[in-house]
């Protein structure tokens, strides 16, 4: 087996992390590099923020980058949300919205985006007894926000966001050259009931596949805990610290509570992976672990997220780990992770008895372009660096 620190070791000889240099750059940001997107994604953005009123443009553009909401990625229903909301566009805003998302994302991740928010209309009938009348406007399909933080222009950093209950896609783009993508959060329920729209079926059921696949002595290693945790274990923290533990219950789901001696053993602890190396599965439960990471990796953008899984493959499957918590069947609480060096993959499904799925996709270093922007911003080979400032300052001023 290949400890994390190893791991980490191995993926950067094989990509070169910050020592080739390409066009200004390092092989670290080349992993993000997606220029036609970066493109069309801003083109886009361009075209429907022009088709913006005074009021709808205050409430969907915030000009200032680092404004704090921007780190904001919680999934649950909430009062306070920053952006435009799908109510408030009209159909032909809607249409470019849409093709925001879909030039961010591969064709599957996008029918699954589509598709959860449909799900409202499923919670609506499926809540109605619990929760009231009030849900024929709260559980609306249309209660979705659209945010753009920083200055959408040519050669800028700046950050697209759609956001609501279950979905947020999350991208920064910077210099017009690189995407980070993550956090990516995708949520459904329910899971299990009688009905045929399932967006995020695979992105649990082969997890199970894997479980089900694994002899005592696997599980022994794979299984860290009897009790999964309510949500998930490193939270919704901006950024993902070197030791994290669950909350004890999910925000406003005091139903399922875990104690303070499950919230230690679930732990995430990042130069310490929990649970079975690859390097331990046969084969054929290797090809399953993989699937599971190209499930997650398909949040990506296609042009970066092919770099990622060449990266990861490189690093080897004895680098990734895969752990388990909970119940081992459909129906009752149960959580899965997977770390990797770059990547953590959580999936949890606790609440409602085991109905009730939240599944994201974080990046250690560079979750919302925090790694790219702090090596990369502004220094771009191709142009020059400062390029844009420089473009309004006089040649006797530089």
């Amino acid at each position: 087996m290949i400890g994390s620190r190893d791991a980490r070791t191995k993926l950067s000889d094989s990509v070169g992390l910050g020592e080739h240099k390409i066009e200004g750059t390092n092989a670290v940001a080349d992993m993000y590099e997606a220029t036609e997107t970066a493109t069309k994604l801003l083109v886009t953005a361009m075209g429907l923020i022009d088709t913006f009123d005074s009021q709808q443009r205050s409430l969907a553009v915030i000009d200032a980058f680092d404004d704090p909401r921007r780190l904001d990625w919680d999934i649950i229903p909430r009062p306070d949300r920053t952006g435009l909301s799908m109510h408030h566009l009209d159909r032909h805003q809607k249409v470019l919205m849409w093709d925001l998302i879909r030039l961010a994302v591969p064709l599957r991740t996008f029918t699954k985006v589509l598709a959860i928010p449909q799900m409202e209309h499923v919670l609506r009938d499926y809540e109605y007894g619990f929760l009231g009348p009030a849900l024929a406007s709260w559980r609306s399909s249309e209660s979705y926000f659209l945010t753009f933080f920083g200055r959408p222009g040519f050669e800028d950093t700046w950050t697209l966001r759609f956001l609501g209950h279950h979905v947020c896609v999350n991208l920064t783009i910077i210099d017009q050259r690189w995407i980070s993508a993550t956090p990516v959060a995708l949520g459904q329920q329910p899971t299990e009931y009688d009905g045929v729209l399932k967006p995020l079926f695979e992105d649990e059921e082969t997890a199970f596949e894997l479980l089900a696949s694994m002899s005592a002595d696997q599980l022994e290693s794979a299984v860290v805990h009897d009790v999964a945790p309510a949500d998930f274990v490193t939270r919704q923290v901006p950024r993902i610290g070197a030791r994290e533990i669950p909350d004890h219950y999910d925000l406003g789901m005091p139903d399922y509570v875990i104690t303070d001696s499950d919230r230690h053993a679930l732990e995430f602890v990042r130069d310490r992976p929990s649970g079975i190396s690859g390097g331990a599965l046969d084969d054929g439960q290797q090809h399953l672990l993989w699937k599971i990471v190209d499930c997650y990796l398909e949040r990506l953008p296609a042009e970066a997220g092919e770099r990622h899984r060449a990266a990861l493959r490189a690093s080897g499957i004895d680098s990734l780990y895969f752990m388990w918590a909970g119940a081992r069947k459909r129906g009752a609480p149960h959580y899965f992770r997977v770390h990797t060096p770059l990547h953590l993959i959580e999936a949890v499904n606790s609440v409602g008895q085991g109905n009730h799925l939240h599944t994201v996709l974080r990046d250690f270093d560079n979750d919302f372009g925090r790694r790219t922007i702090a090596e990369v911003a502004g220094k771009d080979g191709r142009w020059g660096r400062g390029h844009l400032s420089s473009r309004y300052t006089s040649s006797d001023e530089l």
